[in-house]
């Protein structure tokens, strides 16, 4: 039953609610988290984690004239349900339903779109300074984990921030540090004399007092200064905030509503930066995600009363463990392998490398650019560094790339999450990846049709001296053999798969298989094609492709990124070069807009990447 959580159609509703009312909701919440996320999948531990510092948010806090800005967006979910969403809550992350993230266009209290980490102190400080330059007078509140605190840009913000000192809350979720019990009780007492509006007042007139007066007055302050960041420092966090210049206060327990709300009220009158440190369980609510949040941090379907996730009997490996496991083996022989991600070791398969050669394992946090120079000074010290990154976080270290090119320096990015993802959306679609690499000089970019295939460019990377970037998809493998040993490619070689005269399908990585089924059945009807596998999408296989091209005079490139500037123009540009003109060519993948969220099988049927879409597409293109 959820009696009370029926009742909040808005955050104003919460207004009127008792502290005992509002515990009730708190369970309510939760039951309704976990039930759809077990029908759905999402990301269950960290809105679990929150629920009480929601309730408190929205207790306190009028939205959407005042803001909050969520990092990530992960811990979300209970915000959404009580911002009017409830009814819409079981389509979480279905095609066509609610988004899994903050979503602007989705609800006016949702104040910042979200969906990759450490970026709402900035985003905050942003519309706090267009509040001020408006003339109004409303809060803004940025909410982040303590996960997320590990990304540079997170820190950019607090400097920025702290020196504009404008009335901006940012709150620290921090599920990770453990504070001992004798600690913590100073630490609430600290808090709850900081919190003090009288105190709050009193403090401000005396530092504007001293700081009117020359000499003796300034040094008063510097020694009250230097004595309360002594005392608080040595036993909290709170030094660091405040040389970033924010009034620190916590930490303080995340699951005590009723100390929550008198907090938050108290902080509501500041007008200065400050930032609140909230102490939270992950999972809280739900044993088997206390237990084990790392594996509920994000999960699909799972049973409800058991905890286990719902798995695909026989389903092959996926590309993801077919990496890991290849990359244990690579480095068994090799002892200059080096594995770095950036607070994936799970996600993208290389925790068992972690576990076999701890010494030559780096998980650097959620640092994308610092990974990627942190593998460039490896590689100018004759290592053989392999970044394994998800394609939509790759994204973040564009800049740094670029230096890894400029020295042509052998480093590895192994791509996890390449093309659509699925329920997680546009923010998580790896869709891009093949544009913005081809562009770099020195860089190699291969793409691999299978599991198998996959195993090979990973060794031919290892090898490459040079920049070299491999990408895969999420999901299962196509359960073809393994071959023994594992051999090198030739860096910009393809293969032909399929005999024809009528024209040539050039298709990469996921795209290859639909591509085959197509020119079957398009054989049926009597339209022979070739197909080919490019394997690399720079440099390509010019000989193949320009010996297809004039043989049929007919080409359709396929592939699972957006059609600008990807592998289709790739094709265009060296028929250009070479002067090639009487070849008519088709290009399939993803048109130029954002991706909306949905299973991967869904998504790829609905913009004609499956073979059906393919046939279809090259059937028309044929008879046009």
């Amino acid at each position: 039953m959820t009696e009370i959580l029926s009742s909040v159609t808005t955050p104003d509703d919460l207004k009127i609610l008792t502290l005992a009312d509002l515990e009730i909701l708190a369970g309510e919440l939760r039951e309704t988290i976990i039930n759809v996320c077990a029908a759905n999948g999402g990301h269950l531990a960290p809105s679990l984690g929150v629920v009480e510092l929601t309730i408190a948010l929205h207790k306190v806090f009028s939205t959407p004239d005042d803001k909050i800005v969520w990092d990530v967006g992960h811990q979300a979910y209970a915000h959404k349900l009580l911002t009017g969403r409830r009814d819409s809550f079981p389509t979480l992350r279905k095609m066509g339903g609610m988004s899994g993230f903050p979503k602007r266009s989705e609800s006016p209290h949702d104040a910042f779109g979200v969906g990759h980490s450490s970026t709402s102190i900035s985003a905050a400080l942003g519309i706090a300074a267009a509040r001020d330059l408006k003339h109004e007078s409303n809060k803004v509140v940025a909410v982040i984990g303590d996960g997320s605190m590990t990304g540079g840009l997170a820190y950019e913000g607090l400097n920025h921030a702290g020196h504009l000192n404008k009335d901006l809350i940012v709150i620290l979720n921090d599920n990770e540090m453990s504070i001992a019990e004798n600690v913590g009780a100073l630490s609430n007492f600290l808090s709850r004399t900081m919190t003090n509006e009288f105190v709050h007042r009193i403090k401000r007139d005396v530092q504007n007092f001293l700081e009117g007066l020359d000499g003796v007055g300034q040094s008063v302050l510097h020694v009250a200064r230097k004595a309360e960041e002594s005392l608080k420092g040595l036993f909290t966090p709170g030094m660091l905030f405040q040389a970033f210049g924010f009034e620190y206060i916590g930490p303080i327990d995340g699951h005590d509503l009723d100390r929550l709300i008198l907090t938050l009220e108290r902080v509501k009158r500041f007008d200065n930066a400050v930032l609140i440190h909230v102490l939270t369980k992950k999972g809280k609510g739900y044993l088997p995600a206390e237990e084990n949040p790392s594996l509920f941090h994000g999960i699909g379907p799972f049973d409800r009363e058991t905890g286990k996730p719902h798995s695909s009997k026989g389903a092959p490996s996926s590309y993801t463990a077919i990496f890991g496991e290849t990359m244990k083996l690579l480095a068994a022989e090799d002892e200059k392998v080096i594995a770095i991600t950036a607070a994936m070791p799970e996600g993208t398969g290389i925790s068992g490398f972690a576990r076999d050669f701890p010494e030559r394992f780096f998980d650097v946090g959620i640092s994308e650019q610092h990974a990627v120079i942190f593998a460039a000074g490896l590689a100018a010290e004759g290592f053989k560094p392999v970044f394994a990154i998800y394609s939509t976080f790759l994204q973040r270290a564009y800049d740094e790339i670029v230096d890894v090119c400029l020295q042509n320096l052998p480093v590895t990015f192994a791509i996890d999450r390449a093309g659509v993802v699925g329920n997680d959306g546009p923010t998580h679609h790896g869709l891009f990846d093949l544009s913005f690499l081809r562009t770099f000089p020195n860089m190699v970019v291969m793409v691999p049709k299978d599991e198998n295939e996959l195993r090979h460019m990973i060794a031919t990377a290892i090898h490459h001296d040079g920049p070299i970037a491999l990408r895969y998809p999420r999901g299962s493998g196509l359960g073809v053999p393994l071959d023994q040993p594992l051999s090198h490619l030739p860096i910009g070689s393809g293969e032909i798969l399929r005999e024809g005269d009528q024209g040539v399908i050039i298709a990469v990585g996921t795209m290859v298989k639909p591509s085959l089924e197509a020119a079957e059945k398009l054989a049926g009807e009597g339209i022979s094609l070739f197909v080919m596998n490019a394997r690399f999408v720079k440099p390509l296989d010019r000989e193949m492709i320009l010996g297809l091209a004039n043989r049929t005079g007919v080409i359709i490139t396929v592939e699972e990124n957006v059609l600008e500037g990807g592998f289709g123009t790739a094709v265009l540009e060296l028929l250009e070069e070479e002067g090639v003109e009487e070849v008519k060519v088709k290009r399939l993948g993803f048109p130029d807009r954002y991706i909306e969220q949905g299973e991967q099988a869904e998504l790829r049927s609905l913009y004609g990447l499956d073979a059906e879409g393919i046939t279809l597409k090259i059937r028309e293109f044929l008879t046009d």
